[in-house]
């Protein structure tokens, strides 16, 4: 969801990854340094943020800001970016979140902004059904979240999030409206959630297994899968073409690792680390 989202942005859009900014997907869309991102969040000098950042990195040269250490805070600061990206023209921000962010109140009021002054924000929900360990039917009374978005009057989509082509053609449309003047689109992209939210401990002890019905529909709905199915039965690649694809994916993945082990451990200053905050 995150690469179709972020791919066709314009260069001088704005990108703000959901919460901790630790969704791959928009950065390699957005066509983000991938090298000193993972230096960044080894704690290393060569990092965007010079090792200093952890949750709360940025990388300007690229226009991907601000990353909140908790979730849904970073609804407001997009309204800022929305306001000033009006005033610029010719440019839009793309706002990513979970559907667990829609339950904090912060959401509402960047929503309610954001129409009420016409900003062009595409506000993309990544609704996978689960905000941590509680259902997304735990959270919220209604089975879409975009229908908190039309209750302001924005227009609003809801689209298969594991369909990459279906996710960029509906972000396009989106963010044409936003430079056209005509204000926000909420997108909310359907998706399922591939791992547990702890990665590396069992989750037993807080939620139940996924059941085998929602792996075996994770399985046969992968991404990747169901986008090589299309470039393949539309002939425009072939399989052989593919596989370099892949080859030269786990080479590149390679020497972003390396890149990142090499780079010295930072060890900044009180200094250093004060001139990095803004606030």
């Amino acid at each position: 969801a995150g690469v179709g989202a972020s791919t066709f942005l314009g260069e001088n859009d704005i990108l703000n990854p959901h919460h901790r900014a630790h969704g791959m997907g928009y950065h390699v869309g957005r066509g983000t340094d991938i090298g000193r991102y993972l230096a960044e969040h080894t704690g290393k000098v060569d990092g965007c943020c010079g090792g200093r950042s952890s949750f709360h990195w940025s990388f300007p040269e690229q226009k991907v800001y601000g990353a909140s250490g908790f979730i849904g805070w970073h609804f407001c600061p997009v309204v800022g970016w929305g306001w000033a990206s009006k005033q610029k023209g010719e440019q839009m921000v793309l706002m990513a979140s979970g559907d667990g962010s829609y339950g904090q109140g912060a959401a509402h009021e960047a929503m309610l902004f954001a129409m009420n002054w016409k900003l062009p924000i595409v506000f993309f929900c990544e609704n996978n059904g689960m905000a941590i360990h509680s259902t997304a039917a735990d959270m919220h009374p209604m089975p879409d979240i975009s229908s908190l978005a039309q209750g302001y009057g924005m227009p609003a989509v809801v689209v298969d999030g594991q369909d990459v082509f279906a996710v960029a053609e509906t972000v396009i449309a989106a963010r044409k409206h936003a430079l056209a003047g005509k204000g926000p689109t909420f997108v909310e992209a359907k998706t399922l959630r591939l791992r547990e939210h702890d990665v590396g401990t069992p989750d037993l002890a807080r939620a139940e297994p996924r059941e085998a019905k929602y792996l075996e529909a994770l399985k046969q709905r992968d991404p990747v899968v169901l986008a090589t199915r299309r470039v393949l039965d539309e002939k425009v690649l072939t399989q052989k073409q593919i596989d370099q694809i892949y080859q030269e994916a786990k080479e590149e993945v390679a020497r972003v690792e390396q890149f990142a082990d090499d780079s010295p451990v930072a060890q900044p200053s009180i200094e250093e680390l004060q001139a990095g905050v803004y606030a």
